[in-house]
């Protein structure tokens, strides 16, 4: 059979793979703690859960859902984001619900970009900003990402005639892999440098909700003027532990989130309707239901941090999100290292380069594991590296 270009040029997904990498290990005996996803261990709150079942047993529930969600979740949306941002949203202008926040990076650049176009890519990355990218035709751009720059794109250093055929700008704060978060001066110049060259931003915001401390992670339509320029995804995967619920919702520019609900209204049918109503009862959580949750991830946090810096693989205390970004250790390349662990300790962590070259070095260490099994795996590591 012959497949479209498209398909063929598409390489696999590498948390697919990983997967089964961990089921053929597990089924041969093997006690393997994963590392690798950003897929949260502990429950969905238990008034969500309750919502979803009770909703559930209408019969009503059971039919069609509207195709661009229930008003009463574009208002739930709009309320949540004036109290978490103080920026005022028009329910069914400027929200759009999804099913999770990935179809809405792939829609969304495919609702902007065209065959030829240049798309603005940070590297590391998310690996759908590159597919979102290519799915249309056009080519990605990227920008490195270093410690050195705070792992903020320098997009005073783009040539002018690749400006001159971009047509959007990718950003992910708090960011994955590398953990790092933007601040209002960063949000402001990109805002700036989109509207003087008539570019889209995308800000995929998957982990506004995980932070640490005093820290708040800021939305880029916070700034004057975003809303001309820039969408922003949101997860409740995350947020609220709904990974397997896939519920998100693309926030700020009218004109882009019509377009984005046009192209969803051609290809799917919109989301199970209990599973909006668990969303909304999500959103109307108490600010204490998160402050609870993470500080269990800042626990998490503070003994991945500890433990890769006793073994050499040093690592900084990050201010949000889901990832540890650490150093392999010396005489390794990360793909190396990932593939030794593995195979040496059962640990099975995803190495930088899967999001980019420059995450070459590094390695992305998730939290959505207990404790003790945070602190089992910091063991097998610590004997096969033979850390004393």
């Amino acid at each position: 059979m012959r497949l479209s270009k498209l398909i063929t040029s598409l390489p696999p997904y590498h948390f697919a793979n990983a997967k089964q990498k961990i089921l053929d290990r597990q089924a041969a005996g093997v006690d393997v703690i994963s590392l690798s996803m950003g897929d949260p261990d502990l429950p969905a709150p238990a008034a969500v859960v309750e919502r979803l079942c009770t909703a559930m047993q209408d019969m009503q529930n059971h039919r069609y859902p509207e195709y661009r969600g229930m008003r009463a979740l574009h208002e739930a949306i709009a309320d949540w984001f004036a109290q978490r941002f103080g920026v005022q949203l028009t329910p069914e202008q400027d929200i759009l619900p999804l099913l999770g926040s990935k179809e809405g990076l792939a829609y969304a650049a495919t609702s902007v970009l065209n065959a030829g176009d240049i798309a603005l890519v940070p590297d590391p990355y998310y690996p759908v900003y590159v597919s979102g990218t290519t799915t249309p035709g056009a080519e990605p751009y990227l920008l490195p990402l270093t410690a050195e720059n705070h792992y903020l794109p320098d997009l005073d250093s783009i040539p002018s005639e690749v400006i001159a055929q971009t047509r959007l700008l990718w950003l992910n704060y708090p960011n994955n892999p590398t953990a790092a978060c933007a601040d209002g001066d960063f949000f402001e110049r990109a805002v700036a440098f989109a509207r003087r060259h008539d570019i889209v931003i995308i800000h995929d915001m998957a982990y506004a909700e995980v932070y640490f401390d005093d820290f708040r992670p800021m939305s880029i339509l916070q700034i004057p003027g975003a809303r001309d320029v820039a969408v922003e995804l949101h997860s409740l995967s995350k947020t609220y532990n709904m990974a397997g619920f896939r519920i998100g919702m693309l926030v700020g520019n009218p004109e882009l989130v019509d377009a984005v609900g046009r192209l969803k209204s051609n290809i799917d049918s919109g989301i199970f309707r209990p599973v909006q109503y668990a969303a909304i009862e999500a959103l109307h959580l108490p600010p204490s239901w998160l402050a609870e949750r993470n500080a269990i991830y800042q626990r998490r946090r503070d003994i991945l941090v500890d433990g890769c810096n006793s073994l050499g693989m040093q690592a900084e205390k990050t201010r949000a999100g889901l990832y540890v970004w650490a150093h392999v250790p010396a005489g390794y390349t990360s793909k190396d290292f990932t593939d030794w662990l593995f195979d040496q300790a059962g640990v099975f962590l995803t190495p930088g380069t899967n999001f980019g070259a420059h995450g070459e070095g590094y390695v992305r260490i998730s939290m959505t594991e207990s404790e003790e099994r945070l602190r089992i795996a910091l063991q097998r590591m610590s004997t096969v590296l033979r850390v004393e």
